[in-house]
Parts: C-alpha cells; structure tokens; sequence
C-alpha cells in the first residue's frame, strides 16, 4: 500500500515538473508573442522529454540529460524540416534516425532514455506543410521547452536521488569484510552469515536496478563499475562458502590474506561512497597493497605442504582475494583513476587504457549482428516509423505524425506485447476521442475554455497515464491534444475522428512490424545467445587446465571458434599483443550479446514455458567465471615434473566439465548434472608440493564451473 502511494506521489511530481515547463512556454508564446509553431515546439519538448523518454536518475541528472540533448534535437528538426519537402526524403530521413537512435541505446542508458524524444523531434518536423522559413520559430520553441524542463526538474522540483550502483556496491563489501574477518576471528560455521552474503549477492544483479540506473553504457565508468558488481558477487559467494564451513585452525597464511581482504573491501567502499578516488591512486589493504598480499600467500603456500582439505580451503580463500583485487581495481577505474595494474592480468581490464571513442566503436561493432536483441529492436523500430511515415504521406492523413507517435509508444519487443498495448491503446483512444468531441462541441471555439483545460488536463494525463498504461495514457493524451491544438486554430469534432484513425492507423503498422520482425523478442533469442555462450566458453576451459599443466599459453589460449568449428571473432573486441587470447575475445563478446539478450528478457511477460525455470543468470555466471580463470590461472610456464597420471586427471576433468558445458548448450529437457572428478589421493601424493597448490586451484574452478552448470540447467522432470 505505501509503495502505491509512494509510485503515485512519485509520478505526480514528476507530471508537475512536465505540466509547469509545458504551461510557461505555450501560453507565453501562443497567447502573447502569436507564435504558433515555437508554441507547438514549446508544447511538445517537455513532453518529449519528460514524458516519452524514460530520463534516468533524479532531477539534477535528468535536467543535464535534458540540456545535453536539446542540440542533438535542433539538428534532428532541422533535418526534418529540410526533408518535409517530399514524402519519400522525409521516408528515407526517417528510416535512418529512427535506426541511429533507437541503435544508440547501445551506447548507455542515458541515450536510450533521450532517443524517444529525439525521436519525436524529428517525426513532427518531418511533415507538411514544407516550410523552412519557420525554422528558426521551431529551434527557438525547442529552446524554451528544453531550458524550462531543465528548471523544472534541477532548480524548482528537485528530486532526491536514489541509491546508485556504486552505493550498492559499496554496502556489499562493507557486508564482506565483515565476513572475511568473521573467519578470520573462527566464529565457525555461519549458516546466517551466508544467507546475508547470498542476499546481498542478488542485490547487486543488475535486473534488480532501473533500467536507466543500470551501468550499461560503453564508456569506461560503465564498464568498470558492471565489472565490479560482478567481481563483489563473486567475492560474496566465496566467503559464503568459507562462513559456511568455518576456519582452519592454524592457517596464518590465510587468516592474513582474509585481513588483507577485510581492508581492501573497507578502504574500497569507502572511495565508491566518496565518489572519488585518493590521490595516490591506490586503495591499501593494511600496510601492503592487496596484489602483494596475494603474492606472499602464494610463495608462502608453494613452500607449505599441507593437507589437501587444507589446499582445497586456502584455493577457496585466494579465490576470494583474486575477487577482492578485481573489484578494487575497477572500483578504481570506475571513479577516474589510472590503474597501473600492478601484477594484474592486463587481458581482464582491457578497457582502461583505450579512449572513448575505441570503447564506443567495439560497442557499436559488436552489437551489428542480427543475432543482437540491441541491432532488432533498431531496425523493427526503423521500418515501423519509415512504413507509418510512408502510409501517412501517401494518405494525406490529417496530423499524420500521431501515426508516427503511436508506432513509437505502442510498439513492444514481442508480438504478444505489443498486441495487449494496441488493443488497450484502441479502446483509451476511442473514449478520448469520445470525450473530446464531446468537448468540442460545447466549448465551440472559445479558446478560455481550451487555456483553462489544459493544465489541469496535462497534471490529470501525466499522472494517471503513465500508471495507468496504454489504454489511460492514450485516452487522456488525446484529451490533452485536442485542448492545446483547439488554442492554435478553430477544430470541430473531426480533430477528434483524426486522432483516433491516426492512432488506429500506427497501432495496425507497429503490430504488422510486430509479427514479421523477431516476433518473440528476446524469449527467442535468450536461449540462442546462452548456448552461443557455453558453445565458446568450453574450448577456453579445455584451454586454460592444460595452459596450467603444460603451459601452452595463458589467459585462456582458446582457438577462437564457438564449439561449432565456427571462427567468430568479432572485429570489434581488442586485438593485438597484449590483448585477450581469440578464444577470451570470443567468449568475451558472447558474454556482452548474452547480457543484453537477458537484460530484454527480464523486461518482458515470463513466458510459460520450461525455458522459465532456467536461471539464465547461472549461465551469464558460468561464463564470467570462466573468463576470471583464464585470465588469473596460467600463473606459470608450465608445471615440470608434474607426473603423467595428475596432467591426464586436469586433462579429462577439464574435458568433462567443457563436454557438460557444450551439452548445457542444446539445454536439453532433462539438464545436465555434472560432478568433475577430484584428484584421486594417491595421484596427490606424488605431486610435487609446490605444484599441489596451483593443481588444487584449477580443481575447485572446474567444481565451481560445474555448480553454474547446474544451475543454469531446467530440473529434472519426475516420471
């Protein structure tokens, strides 16, 4: 019940912001300076951008978003205006910016909020009557509204802002070095501890964040802090496995490193809450840097023979550190350092020394396949708007960019969706169109009446709109519609009829786009981008075990093909010495298409199928942690005087784990259960001390691998 009336109060401030800036530049410019067009543009950009485009953050960030965007909208007006010369320019204008835009939601959340309402910029200049010389009211309309929304939003009705990614990040390690030293302290198994560490694991997914809040964007910052999240789930998913089974006594060594990693976790939350970084340049855990305290546990445990229930825990405890070294370090990216990478796996943080523009182009390279939910959502919107802008020419309809606006309001990633919003859309319009008419003829054309409607009108519809859904927004934005345009010239009740053939005429254009372009959304492609995943992460897991034991390359020396025999290294991901391996780069590029396909799955009505048992984020789990393996395993050229029996048992285990992962890539009905066989102990006990250690390591990565396998797969139907 509170969180109701909170959404509402929440959307009924934001409709005041809109209402406010829409009310201070329309009436001033139609009413007292007679400009009709810089009133319709003043009308229409708070709306834009207050309302079509889902503007992330809180007030001050969506003003700035505002104010960053209005150029980008005075060149899409001017193109339009330049275009409406003729039907077939304003087409092929139209299919090109509807393209670019809604593509450029692959660029960051930022872009794809605004490109609703760029959009729109276009879509209404690109119409008759062709006349360039009211340019110049049009950009100055456009001025208006932008500058008024920004007051709006920053200065007059500021928003509080909600907690950000780095916060959240931030809470989870201060929850994990509270843990690490809770180990260190022998407070035994912690049943509740893990609990808490799993839960605030699941925080940090990033479907439980707003789409626009979500770190998705191609530049830098971005992708250090979604690296982050995922290391610190990581990290919070190994100490649940130490809390869970308590200390060992007597490992200093591990109890030191645990240290090392309570204080980074400390130190790092701490710099994500200040938003900057110190100016050393380094977060310290205790008096040494992490990475070094991770070099000590190593020369320290090559050194200490041990037990192997002793190795298996202090594999666990590196695991961890390894984590907590990953999240400082992008932390540090994240909030505008250098890093200079000490003893790091440069492969890992390939991102932090290319500029802006490298990291955009790889974006934009690696999402130009059909098999990217980013590339069909562009080209279905595309041919949408260019086919509605098509049959409103050629019809000659009657404020034709409504059919333009509907195909853009109403059109959804699946079929299924985008049906319920047209039928919902159809019946809201038809009781506006009823209502409006209704207006119409008893106002006449008395324009007080109009002027005295419509703030009211546009609080009401702005409110209950966007909570109410398609069939509420539509209905009540036709209200609103017909009450500003009554003010700019004398209407009867055909404005209304006008409306709701337009809005009918886009509904059937966007459904037709709907059924023949990817008509299942990401529900179709989820499960093509997942095996795509595991199809290229197995030959870097067959890759990385023998890189440890016969050193034959590192960071996942992987032949670059996806398990098909397929070579598919995109051009877009780095390349070069230094750079990932083809078989990371491959794997890498899967991961990025998988994640988005699965960022659009969560937006859509759960299907009811098998497919929606899955836990998709296991799968996304699976091939992260296989990147971190190959990246942070091969530590050595090889293992000299490694006996035969141990380098065939990482050979065949590795190979189960890569054959479960190749079969989990057909996902057949029944799963895949997957146990990799241990170090059989009198393998072990001709192992070489220094070389149990770093064997052990790769065994507890393919049990881990194994877990994810099980838990990306459907459970096993019961006969």
């Amino acid at each position: 019940m509170a969180e109701g009336l909170s959404a509402v109060a929440r959307t009924g401030r934001h409709a005041a912001h809109v209402t406010a800036a829409t009310a201070a530049g329309f009436y001033p410019a139609l009413h007292l300076l007679d400009r009709p067009v810089a009133g319709i543009y003043a009308l229409f950009t708070p709306i834009a951008f207050g309302i079509l485009s889902p503007l992330p953050g809180a007030g001050r960030e969506r003003a700035a978003t505002v104010l960053r965007a209005v150029p980008a909208a005075a060149v899409l007006v001017a193109l339009g205006t330049v275009l409406a010369v003729g039907t077939w320019p304003a087409v092929a204008g139209m299919l090109a910016v509807g393209f670019a835009l809604a593509f450029g939601s692959a660029c960051g959340p930022r872009t794809a909020g605004a490109a609703p309402g760029l959009q729109l910029f276009y879509i209404l200049a690109c119409f008759p009557p062709y006349e360039p010389g009211t340019l110049p009211q049009r950009l100055v309309g456009l001025a208006v509204g932008g500058a008024l929304l920004a007051l709006a939003e920053a200065v007059f009705f500021p928003d509080a802002p909600g907690p950000s990614y780095r916060t959240r990040i931030a809470g989870a390690l201060d929850l994990a070095a509270r843990a690490a030293s809770g180990v260190v302290r022998g407070q035994g198994p912690a049943p509740e501890t893990a609990a808490r560490l799993g839960a605030a694991g699941r925080e940090l997914r990033l479907s439980r964040l707003p789409a626009g809040a979500r770190p998705t964007g191609a530049g830098r910052t971005d992708r250090a802090l979604a690296q982050a999240g995922a290391a610190a789930r990581r990290l919070l998913d190994q100490l649940a496995l130490l809390a869970g089974h308590g200390p060992a006594p007597g490992d200093t060594a591990s109890a030191e490193l645990l240290r090392g990693v309570a204080a980074s976790c400390t130190e790092t939350a701490a710099a994500l809450r200040r938003g900057r970084r110190r100016r050393a340049g380094r977060v310290l855990a205790g008096p040494q840097l992490l990475e070094e305290l991770v070099a000590g546990f190593l020369r320290a445990r090559a050194g200490d023979p041990a037990p192997r229930a002793v190795l298996v825990r202090r594999s666990t405890v590196l695991t961890a550190a390894v984590s907590a070294v990953t999240v400082r370090t992008a932390a540090s990216l994240a909030l505008g350092g250098r890093e200079r990478l000490y003893g790091l796996p440069r492969e890992q943080f390939w991102y932090a020394a290319e500029g802006p523009a490298r990291l955009l182009a790889v974006r934009v390279r690696g999402n130009l396949t059909r098999r990217s939910v980013v590339f069909q959502n562009a080209l279905r919107t595309a041919l949408g708007l260019a086919l509605a802008r098509l049959v409103a020419g050629s019809l000659d309809l009657s404020h034709g960019f409504w059919v333009l606006l509907a195909v853009l309001t109403l059109g959804r990633t699946t079929a299924g969706a985008t049906w319920s919003a047209v039928r919902a859309a159809a019946a809201g319009t038809l009781a506006g169109a009823f209502a409006a008419g209704l207006l119409i003829v008893g106002a006449g054309g008395s324009s007080d009446v109009y002027a005295a409607l419509l703030v009211p009108m546009m609080l009401v519809a702005f409110t209950l709109g966007p909570l109410g859904g398609p069939a509420w927004g539509q209905g009540l934005f036709t209200l609103v519609v017909a009450t500003a345009f009554a003010q700019i010239a004398p209407v009867t009740w055909r404005l209304a009829e006008a409306r709701l053939v337009d809005v009918l005429t886009g509904s059937a254009i966007g459904l037709l786009c709907g059924l023949l372009a990817w008509p299942a959304g990401a529900r179709a492609e989820i499960r093509y981008a997942m095996s795509a995943l595991l199809r290229a992460a197995a030959p870097v897991v067959r890759a990385t075990a023998r890189a440890v034991t016969e050193g034959s390359g590192g960071s996942g020396t992987g032949s670059g093909k996806d398990g098909t025999g397929e070579s598919t290294v995109p051009d877009g991901v780095p390349g070069g010495p230094g750079s990932p391996s083809p078989g990371v780069r491959l794997t890498l590029h899967r991961l990025r298409i998988a994640e988005a396909a699965y960022a659009q799955y969560r937006t859509e009505p759960a299907p009811d199928t098998a497919d929606a048992a899955r836990d998709w984020l296991a799968v996304l789990d699976h091939g992260s942690r296989t990147l971190v393996g190959a990246y942070w395993l091969p530590r050595t050229d090889g293992m000299p005087g490694l006996p035969p029996e141990a380098r065939r048992w990482a050979r065949e285990a590795a190979e189960e784990v890569a054959a479960a992962t190749v079969r989990a890539a057909g996902f057949p009905p029944e799963g895949v259960r997957v146990r990799p066989a241990s170090l059989p102990p009198e393998v072990a006990e001709r192992v070489p001390a220094p070389l149990l250690a770093p064997l052990t390591d790769v065994e507890v990565w393919l049990r881990a691998l194994a877990r994810d396998l099980e838990a990306g797969s459907p459970p096993r139907s019961k006969s």
